[in-house]
């Protein structure tokens, strides 16, 4: 059995990171290449990078970033923002990626997913659904770094993702978003018991208590980003902790 991972996150615009409140208000957080060395030598399993502006503002990601971060960082990258195309998801692949993540253009398209994981294999190939939660007490897929609305409910639309293509699944919650209210564990609940293969939670951490109960829930692993932006915790503090607590990490 693979064991969680604890996965920094960097939302990147104009070549800094940035974090907000569901999705809003974004704040100048510190430069990828600094963080990204920091999280690595810290004991982070994993880094995820979104270039939250590319889909909005209608461009691909940029490569130049990805290849500054690739080389400070030893540990698997996942890049997302701004994915169309297999020629976007190969050039950031060259650059260092070692997974592409892809929501608006899924959304608008699925055979995307199928197209991807038919060129690089569907261990590159991860699902980011924005999801926010409906008055029906479900969740609905968001669009364009989760400012536009869908109709698509979000667990339905990521088992049919995994069908498609996708090798794993990425829960961003819309309301937990650097709130510090912990992840949405319904969501992730619901995510986990729906697809087959790995699901992250995100959206909400501010204790090691927050992971625990997003691991306990099906996730397999947890992102972090305002929790270690702002220096309430490190990833390796945060292993410790669980550790204490019985949960089992990548040490």
């Amino acid at each position: 059995m693979l064991l969680p991972r604890l996965i920094p996150c960097l939302d990147c615009r104009d070549g800094r990171v940035v974090k907000g409140v569901r999705f809003l208000g974004l704040r100048d957080a510190g430069d990828p290449v600094a963080l990204a060395a920091r999280y690595a030598a810290d004991g982070a399993d994993e880094l995820v990078l979104l270039d939250v502006a590319a889909t909005v503002a209608g461009r691909a990601n940029a490569a130049a970033p990805v290849t500054a971060v690739r080389a400070v960082l030893p540990i698997p990258l996942t890049v997302g923002g701004g994915v169309r195309s297999v020629d976007d998801a190969a050039r950031l692949l060259d650059a260092g990626a070692d997974k592409v993540a892809v929501n608006s253009a899924a959304l608008a398209r699925p055979p995307l997913l199928g197209e991807l994981a038919d060129r690089f294999g569907a261990q590159c190939v991860v699902i980011a659904i924005a999801a926010a939660r409906t008055t029906a007490g479900g969740h609905e897929a968001r669009s364009h770094a989760g400012g536009v609305a869908t109709g698509r409910e979000a667990v339905a639309w990521a088992r049919a993702a995994v069908v498609a293509g996708a090798g794993e699944v990425l829960l961003p919650s819309v309301a937990r978003d650097g709130s510090g209210a912990g992840y949405d564990r319904l969501l992730v609940r619901a995510g986990a018991a729906a697809v087959r293969g790995p699901v992250s939670a995100s959206g909400g951490a501010r204790t090691a208590d927050d992971l625990a109960a997003a691991l306990a829930a099906g996730a397999d692993a947890v992102l972090l980003a305002s929790l270690l932006h702002d220096g309430q915790a490190n990833v390796a503090g945060l292993k410790q902790e669980l550790i204490r607590k019985g949960v089992e990490v990548r040490r």
